[in-house]
């Protein structure tokens, strides 16, 4: 058995109360080694990894990474909130009692770990020194080198991050186990696999997987599921799968803060990384500060709402990113940033990578090119031509510092004031370019009944939208109708509100398909206007469910779009919005304990409509 007294002593790992966790869980698993990680590790854990083969070169300080090919994804289903308290019983939450759930994944971690090394990871989900850092902090216990870097990438690591805690026993424990990947019969009635967030005890248990969102332990389990019934628990903070921007207006000398939720596939990580148009360039700079999550709370001395990205890296989707897309994430994975792709197709002569939508078409000459499984693209049949090169849910991993538009204050502990908090889902029509939500509760109310498009053509429901609250449905840690009380609570008390928005770049023509707006850069300005509304300079035109722009107020400089397109993205189809109403009901009937300030605002909103 390892001596971890000596390995913990040769680290400067002092805190006492995480000496005992270490010792525990290397007990339990049958680590045959343990190793205390910090960022000044990472380049020999990558030479480590290279020659053992687990990471490939893919360029100069590029990186690429293969999974077990049932290992590509998060798995809701086999995601659980576990606590001791059946209050704490979401309709999205799996909740199971974690006197049940503990038990259970010690049993499949004791022993698991045998003649591996377990990695010990300091980590902080915040800027150190940041308001909410004391519910940041936590130790990750993993045995796969790989997501050792993927953590030194996405968060702040180091044994400073634990030492001196006021309360040594106030981290949350992580400990992730990766099993047998072969043999856990993934998706079958007999899986394994367990990925649970003890969330009353601060304890998170993810057993059966080393792929990122299961086994980067700060990044969801702790970043959205336990951030989010903590800052319910303390009643301090919210834990939001949110993006958040800044924009400079380089004229006034003024800063503004955006803040939003979008659901997949809804421009979250673009919008995020936008670049102001060329046309508004010498006007106005967008930071970067996340793309993903922000912790958003009131400060005690000035009574603003503030928010910060408590990551300290992208895990992006790779697919569809390329340079009209998002030409700022492709520079953050340039050669030299130590970037790591994950499952995109690989060819191991040249060290490229390519996925999807990376160019028009996949390079011609496939010599060399492996898939993302490692098959030889060359060996296809004719019956796979047209099979994906890489996974749809490609990633890759990198530091916030490579982001070339990254805001200079996005490490400060002090976070930054939120201005707006926008929502917006995919939907080709009913839901405008934007509109504005001034009252608090229905703000709330829009968040809560976010959704983007889905298909049930054969149930005879084409157009209904999956609902998806704050885009936080995978993420919910406790009730959803105590989760709307808590946001009221926080946002509320905050002396100046925020302004709310909704926004879709998506609409379509509904004859030839065509999108109504340019979309990408050019999303900013429905987001320039909200600002001016925020601030009185526009007063737009009110409708049943917010505030739109009028054309004259929109800064169209340099924009390509008919009239009619124009008129249509800038009005509201009150049939479609009616039948909206019905499908809402249905949807916030669903949660217990809705504070009845949300279902006032659906009220109102459905009276506008009929009047």
């Amino acid at each position: 058995m390892v001596d971890v007294e000596a390995v913990l002593d040769e680290a400067g790992l002092s805190n006492p109360k995480v000496r005992e966790y270490v010792r525990y869980w290397a007990e339990l698993t049958g680590a045959e080694r343990v190793e205390v990680v910090g960022a000044a590790d990472d380049d020999r854990l990558i030479a480590e990894a290279l020659e053992a083969g687990e990471l490939l070169p893919a360029g100069d300080g590029r990186y690429y990474s293969r999974s077990y090919h049932k290992d590509t994804a998060r798995s809701e289903e086999r995601t659980v909130v576990a606590t001791s308290d059946e209050k704490d019983k979401g309709v999205y939450n799996n909740w199971r009692p974690s006197s049940e759930m503990k038990p259970l994944l010690e049993g499949r971690m004791r022993g698991a770990s045998a003649g591996k090394t377990m990695y010990v990871v300091p980590y902080l989900m915040a800027p150190a020194g940041n308001a909410l850092a004391p519910w940041g902090t936590g130790v990750e216990l993993t045995d796969t080198r790989t997501v050792v870097l993927h953590m030194i990438r996405m968060a702040r690591v180091g044994v400073e991050y634990v030492n001196d805690l006021e309360d040594p026993d106030s981290f949350v424990k992580a400990v992730h186990v990766t099993g047998d990947l072969e043999n856990l019969g993934q998706g079958t009635p007999d899986d394994q696999r367990w990925f649970v967030t003890v969330a009353d005890e601060r304890t998170i248990l993810h057993y059966g997987s080393s792929y990122g969102g299961n086994a980067l332990l700060g990044k969801i389990a702790h970043g959205l599921r336990q951030g989010a019934y903590d800052g319910w628990a303390s009643k301090k903070f919210l834990a939001e799968q949110y993006m958040l921007i800044g924009i400079h207006d380089k004229e006034t000398g003024k800063d503004y803060h955006i803040c939003g939720g979008f659901p997949s596939a809804s421009g979250k990580t673009n919008l995020a990384m936008m670049l102001a148009p060329d046309v508004l360039g010498d006007r106005y700079h967008v930071s970067f500060y996340g793309d993903d999550i922000a912790w958003l709370w009131v400060d005690e001395k000035s009574g603003k709402l503030y928010g910060m990205n408590p990551e300290y890296g992208v895990f992006g989707v790779a697919k569809d990113t390329n340079e009209v897309t998002n030409p700022t994430a492709l520079e953050s994975l340039a050669e030299g940033t130590k970037v790591i792709f994950t499952n995109v197709a690989y060819n191991p002569t040249t060290q490229e990578v390519w996925w999807e939508g990376r160019t028009d078409a996949p390079p011609a000459d496939v010599t060399g090119w492996e898939d993302w499984k490692g098959d030889a693209i060359a060996d296809r049949s004719p019956e796979q031509a047209n099979d994906p090169w890489a996974h749809p849910n490609s990633r890759f991993t990198t530091t916030l510092g490579n982001v070339p538009n990254i805001a200079k204050d996005y490490d400060e502990p002090a976070g930054v004031p939120i201005d707006a908090i926008i929502f917006g889902g995919r939907t080709r029509d009913r839901e405008p370019l934007i509109r504005a939500i001034t009252d608090l509760a229905e703000g709330v109310y829009d968040g809560l009944t976010l959704g983007a498009e889905a298909t049930f053509a054969a149930e005879g429901k084409e157009g209904v939208l999956r609902y998806d609250p704050m885009s936080n449905r995978p993420f919910m840690a406790y009730g959803e109708g105590d989760y709307a009380q808590h946001y009221l609570n926080v946002v509320g008390a905050a002396k100046e509100q925020p302004i709310f928005a909704h926004v879709n770049w998506f609409q379509r023509d509904p004859e030839d398909g065509h999108f109504l707006w340019p979309g990408y850069r050019d999303n900013l300005r429905p987001l320039l206007w909200l600002i001016q509304l925020k601030n009185g300079e526009v007063k737009g035109h009110q409708t049943p469910v917010g505030i739109i722009p009028t054309k004259e107020e929109l800064n169209l400089d340099g924009v390509e779009i008919s009239e009619a397109d124009l008129a249509k993205i800038l009005s509201i189809d009150t049939a479609r919005w009616q039948q909206e109403m019905g499908y809402r009901t249905e949807h916030l009937e669903q949660f217990p304990n809705m504070p009845e300030a949300i279902w006032e605002a659906h009220r109102r909103v459905e009276k506008a409509l009929e009047d």
